[in-house]
């Protein structure tokens, strides 16, 4: 493969990076990264190490940081090792802040690398061939392992140890990569960007609350108290216990309140049901459903439109437009630069 221009990859932790003891804790650079994959040997590449840390412990703040650097350094595209566990959601942040052209590929490890199988090197050696890839441009942000292509607004952690732990539940892979070779299968259709984070921001509270069997509602209105927005991530497609109307319509009526789904593929209806505890019914209430994005993804989207100070009612269309169900973003979308 020829590469236009060296690649960025940037270390952020995670069990790629993991080493030690009665316990592996992160510690590898992004040099040490780079340095145990065979076949990137002569490759042009930028390496830098900008944080150390379990996915778990990843911030926004964090990838404000991260993007600020890519901008900076990453004009041919950018590779991002991290820890699996917030992989899904750290994407979709980045495919909404990313506003170039250039792609950003994602990956990770499910093995450490004191770990027969490990597929550390495997998988950066397959996200460097895909953000040099001009197939790769106007892609966004992707993540990359197993040598599988997937969407940051799709893909999904489906198992807690298994190497082919990702999948994309609602469309499939948009390709993957074979000998070397970067085929795409299928591209997004459109891309939802928005302005980069203020240097200053701080994150509004955004919770999330996962609905069960007999679930009075009773926790809703004490959770709420301290949170700017709220997400619910409900029954199929988009039901909630028949006690929980009143207390979101109330809770809806002070703050933001997104109607997601907590199957995690499939889309949040609108207008199919009709009891107490419906989607329609909650709709009519004022909350705002999600579509296709999952909790994690709505969560992420409600927290950052909120950073942007958008409106009530912009943040609807932003959902309609990300979610699939209609509306006009509320900013100018697709790649920029």
């Amino acid at each position: 493969m020829r590469f236009p221009g060296p690649v960025l990859v940037v270390g952020m932790g995670g069990t790629i990076a993991m080493a030690g003891s009665g316990g592996v804790v992160p510690q590898l650079s992004a040099r040490q990264l780079v340095d145990a994959v065979p076949g990137l040997d002569g490759t042009p590449l930028t390496v830098r190490t900008l944080r150390n840390r379990p996915g778990a412990s990843l911030t926004l703040a964090d990838l404000g940081e991260l993007l600020r650097l890519i901008e900076v350094e990453g004009r041919h595209g950018a590779v991002v090792t991290q820890g699996t566990d917030t992989i899904e959601e750290t994407a979709y942040a980045l495919e909404l802040l990313h506003r170039g052209p250039q792609p950003i590929v994602v990956t990770g490890a499910m093995r450490n690398p004191s770990l027969a199988g490990a597929d550390g090197p495997a998988n950066l050696l397959a996200a460097v061939r895909v953000a040099a890839a001009p197939e790769a441009q106007g892609l966004g942000c992707v993540v990359v392992l197993a040598d599988e292509i997937h969407a940051a607004a799709r893909v999904r952690k489906t198992h807690t140890s298994s190497v082919a732990a990702f999948a994309s539940p609602a469309g499939g892979a948009l390709g993957y990569v074979a000998e070397g070779r970067v085929h795409i299968g299928q591209r997004p259709v459109g891309r939802w960007t928005m302005p980069p984070l203020p240097d200053d921001f701080v994150a509004p509270r955004v919770g999330l609350y996962t609905a069960t069997l007999g679930d009075d509602g009773a926790l809703l209105e004490g959770l709420a108290a301290g949170l700017d927005g709220l997400v619910v991530a409900a029954f199929g497609v988009g039901h909630v216990p028949d006690p929980w109307p009143p207390v979101l319509d109330a809770i809806a009526a002070r703050i933001p309140v997104v109607l997601a789904s907590r199957i995690g593929a499939g889309f949040v209806a609108t207008s199919t049901y009709g009891f107490p505890g419906s989607e329609r019914d909650l709709v009519g209430r004022g909350l705002i459903p999600a579509g296709a994005l999952d909790a994690y993804k709505a969560r992420l989207l409600l927290q950052l439109t909120l950073i942007h100070q958008v409106s009530r009612e912009r943040i609807g269309d932003a959902f309609g437009a990300a979610g699939g169900l209609g509306g006009a973003w509320p900013w100018p979308a697709g790649p920029v630069g």
